[in-house]
Parts: C-alpha cells; sequence; structure tokens
C-alpha cells in the first residue's frame, strides 16, 4: 500500500498514537478515562481528521468476532450458573500440591481451550474463574492472569481454528487443504436456583388427607373392614374438619405450654406426647399418633427441584457440547455462538435481563474504537512501508531472512496488533517465499501464523486476549490493574525464547 498524504499520515499517526497511550496507560494524567473511552476517542479522531470516512470506519468495525465475544460472554454466564467452573475448580484443586502445580495446571487448561475454542473466547471464559481460584488459595493474581494469557495465546497456534490470524491464513493458503476453517466459542456467573412455591402446613395436610379419601373412592378399599360410601365418604370428610381445627387448637397449646417450659425449666416429654403437642404428630381416633406428612411433602418438592436443577444444568452442557460439534463442522462462528447464547436464555425461561447485564459491554466497545482506530492508521500507508523496506532482507530461504521476517512480524503485531499485522502481509510475505519454491511458501505461512500468535505475548496490547484478560481482571476486582509495564517484564523475555523455540522446528 503507497503512502497516503503527509496530513493524512501526521494526523492518522497522532490519533493512533492518542490510542496506543490511553490504551497502554488507561490513566494518564493528562486524560484518566480509561481504555474504552480512549478507543473511541482515537476512533474519533480518525474519522475527524478525515483519514477515514464515517462509512469506512463503520466497515471497519469487525462484527463477526464482536458476534462472537457476545455469544461467548452468554454462554459463559449460563456455565458458570451451572456450576460448570465449580466442578472445573475442584478439578484443578484436586490434589494440588501448591502454587506452582496449579499455575501449571491453569496454563494446561487454557492452552487447550485456545486451540479447541479460540484464545479470546478462552480469555472470556477462564478469567474469572482463574482470580477466583487464586483468591480461594491465597495466591497473587498476576502470575495466574499472566498464565492464562500467555498459555492462550501459546494454545491457540496449535490449531487453524484456535485465533483469527489463523483462520485468515489457513483460508488464505492455497496449497493446504481446505480444512475446517471456524472457531468456537464458551462461556460466568451466579448460581441459578428455581423458586418452589410454598405451601402451609394446614394447606399440605388437608389436600393430602382428601386425596386419601379421593384414592379410597376410586381403589375401593375398606376402613375397620366397612366398604366405602357416601355415609362414610360424608362422616370421614366431617371427622377430617374436626381433626384439622384440633390440629390447629393444639398447636397453640403446644405454643403457650412450649413458652411456660422455658420458663419452669423445661416439660416432661411424656406430658407432651400424652397430650398430642409434640411438634409434628396429632393424636388420631384411636388415641395414636401419626407422622404428619409435612416433611415427605418437603422433601418430595425439594426432590422435583433437585431434578429440574439437575435437567436444566444438562441442557445447559449439551447446548454448550453442541455449538462445539457445530463450529467444528465448520459453521460460522459467530452465528453459532449467538444461537447458543439464544437457545441457553430461552431453556431458563425467565428474564434474561440479569444475565444480560453481566456481559462486558465496555470490552466490545473497546473492541469496536480499536478497529476503526487500526483500520485508518493502516491506510496511512506506514505499516506497508516498513515492509517494503525489510522485505529485501526478510527472504525465507536464509536463517538471518527468517529472523528478520519475525522481527517485522514482531514489531507490527505489538504496534497494529496481529490480526491487521496478518492481513496486511500474508499475500506478500506467500508470494514472496513462492518465488523460490512451493515449500518455502508454506513454511512462510506457517511462520507468520506462529510468529504474530506468540508474538502477541509480549505487550500488552500486542493480542486482544491480553486486553480481554486485563480488562475482565479489571472489572472483577475494581482495584486490580494488570499495568502495560508488568505485562511487558513478563511478555518480552517470554514471547522471545518461544518464538525462538518454535522458528527451527518450522524451517525443519
Amino acid at each position: 500500500m503507497a503512502l497516503a498524504s503527509t496530513v493524512d499520515i501526521v494526523l492518522g499517526s497522532i490519533a493512533f498514537a492518542t490510542f496506543w497511550v490511553l490504551a497502554v496507560f488507561p490513566a494518564v494524567p493528562f486524560l484518566p478515562v480509561g481504555r474504552t473511552a480512549g478507543a473511541l476517542f482515537g476512533a474519533m479522531l480518525m474519522v475527524l481528521f478525515r483519514v477515514i470516512s464515517p462509512e469506512e470506519a463503520y466497515s471497519a468495525v469487525d462484527l463477526p468476532i464482536l458476534g462472537l465475544l457476545f455469544g461467548t460472554m452468554v454462554v459463559s454466564i449460563y456455565l458458570e450458573r451451572a456450576d460448570m467452573f465449580k466442578y472445573l475448580g475442584r478439578l484443578l484443586t484436586y490434589k494440588s500440591k501448591g502454587g506452582k502445580d496449579l499455575l501449571c495446571r491453569i496454563c494446561l487448561i487454557s492452552a487447550i481451550s485456545s486451540a479447541l475454542f479460540t484464545n479470546d473466547t478462552a480469555c472470556v471464559v477462564l478469567t474469572e474463574f482463574v482470580l477466583k481460584v487464586a483468591r480461594q488459595n491465597n495466591l497473587p493474581v498476576r502470575p495466574f492472569l499472566l498464565a492464562l494469557a500467555s498459555s492462550a495465546n501459546i494454545g491457540s497456534a496449535v490449531t487453524p481454528i484456535g485465533n483469527p490470524q489463523n483462520l485468515i491464513i489457513a483460508v488464505q493458503d492455497k496449497d493446504e487443504e481446505q480444512a475446517v476453517s471456524e472457531v468456537v466459542a464458551e462461556d460466568d456467573m451466579v448460581s441459578h436456583r428455581f423458586s418452589p412455591a410454598t405451601m402451609s402446613r394446614v394447606n399440605s395436610f388437608n389436600s393430602l388427607e382428601l386425596s386419601d379419601i379421593i384414592d379410597g373412592v376410586a381403589h375401593g378399599p375398606s376402613i375397620s373392614g366397612e366398604s366405602w360410601n357416601s355415609e362414610t365418604l360424608r362422616n370421614r370428610i366431617i371427622l377430617h374438619e374436626n381433626d384439622t381445627q384440633r390440629v390447629g387448637s393444639d398447636r397453640i397449646e403446644s405454643m403457650r405450654i412450649s413458652n411456660a417450659s422455658r420458663e419452669n425449666g423445661g416439660e416432661d416429654e411424656g406430658t407432651r406426647r400424652s397430650l398430642g403437642i409434640d411438634g409434628l404428630t396429632h393424636p388420631t381416633e384411636n388415641g395414636s399418633s401419626d407422622s404428619s406428612p409435612v416433611n415427605s411433602l418437603e422433601e418430595t418438592e425439594a426432590l422435583i427441584n433437585r431434578w429440574k436443577r439437575l435437567s436444566w444444568k444438562t441442557s445447559v452442557y449439551l447446548v454448550t457440547l453442541g455449538m462445539l460439534v457445530a463450529l467444528l463442522m465448520g459453521l460460522n462462528m459467530s452465528w453459532t455462538a449467538v444461537t447458543a447464547a439464544l437457545a441457553l436464555v430461552v431453556l431458563d425461561f425467565k428474564d434474561a435481563g440479569p444475565c444480560l447485564e453481566k456481559v462486558s459491554y465496555s470490552l466490545l466497545l473497546f473492541f469496536c474504537g480499536m478497529f476503526i482506530t487500526v483500520d485508518g492508521f493502516n491506510k496511512t500507508g506506514i505499516p506497508g512501508a516498513v515492509w517494503d523496506l525489510m522485505e529485501p532482507h526478510a527472504r525465507i530461504d536464509s536463517a538471518t531472512g527468517v529472523i528478520v521476517l519475525a522481527f517485522v512480524i514482531i514489531i507490527l503485531s505489538n504496534i497494529a496488533s496481529n490480526v491487521p499485522t496478518v492481513l496486511l502481509l500474508g499475500t506478500r510475505v506467500a508470494a514472496s517465499a513462492a518465488a523460490i519454491s512451493a515449500a518455502e511458501e508454506k513454511k512462510a505461512w506457517l511462520i507468520l501464523a506462529w510468529v504474530s500468535t506468540v508474538a502477541g505475548n509480549l505487550s500488552l496490547l500486542g493480542s486482544a486476549a491480553n486486553l480481554i484478560v486485563c480488562e475482565q481482571a479489571r472489572r472483577a476486582i475494581s482495584s486490580y490493574t494488570l499495568s502495560f509495564w508488568s505485562h511487558l517484564w513478563f511478555g518480552f523475555p517470554s514471547a522471545l525464547i518461544v518464538i525462538a523455540v518454535g522458528l527451527p522446528l518450522i524451517r525443519g
């Protein structure tokens, strides 16, 4: 891409620098507005400076990614309500040998989840869960957040569906077979509870007694050797009403005697039983005491509610599993995630407002601003000019050229993010390598995928997954912020080491 006019380059650079500073340092003294407002401010400057038109700004917003993130957040909320993270937490801490062991397990879960789903999805789902695990074990949260983000980025490099840039490369690479090329989305919070209807004890007693009478009429059993007839039924109902009244008066008397017994230091148990006022019992026609059916009714209601709860949780897991299968079959990732989210809303059969309020809309707005700002910066032609300058020295057929190529990808991925870098460099890197051989072209695609993905670990802005972890953590713990420098202190050496390990393996 050719360079834009000098005015557009200067103004576009100012807008992008504003976004970059506010995204890296969300509480800068001169404009402490936060990351979300900073991203929207940078997007607004791109339009006001006429680096891009309003129509181009709207088209720069990646709706499929926003749909994926929104659907994933909703699904994760229902998964949390279905106690998935409680079970995962038990599995994670089972026979744990301490903080280091727990950290390794989180890295493993994060990497596997990112390979099967996407790194962004894994971070959306797992961030608050990881925070809970760390706090429950009285461990500092920063190492766990860094482990989650970095493992998610590394794990996503394993499969073509692990992150958006891998998906782009899998589609653009003409030499590779067109396999499954879609990403998977997944699921936090608040336990789901049904609200069973309550019944008074007298009503429960009445309903049970009347049901016994009706059963007697239907099946014709005899009481005291006499068959049921209309007269017996009428007498039984009258007797039942008398018993009900006696139970009410007996309970009032029981309360009175109980209060008196507290003052007198106790009450003889035999007297209580003889009076027929012992808790849940009452005298029958023969003078004996029958157990009240209240407990059995409550147990039945509790059992029914447990089965309802189990059925609902099973439905949530099945919908999530169906979403995973559908995405692995190659269906549209954003629509699949949104469909799964709406299916869970319908299955819940109650107002979805409380769940939808838990969606991080500020994160979605941040991505909207970032898409517009990065697109405007790319339209200045600066990233393309950098590649034009370095392309002659970044030939894939030499070790030095591979190092230069990796260096360019690392720099651009941490300035303009990894997905725009792949869109910008993909076809140009492949064309340069194809001039050497088809095998070198394939290696060029693999290098681009590996380096752009792992380079996201270097800085906070290198990958959307890093920003998701940072924003989700800030939302869960208002006083906590994963700063740019704390991330860079860990990300810079770890990214370079992992890239250095992977490059020789790719080159063979």
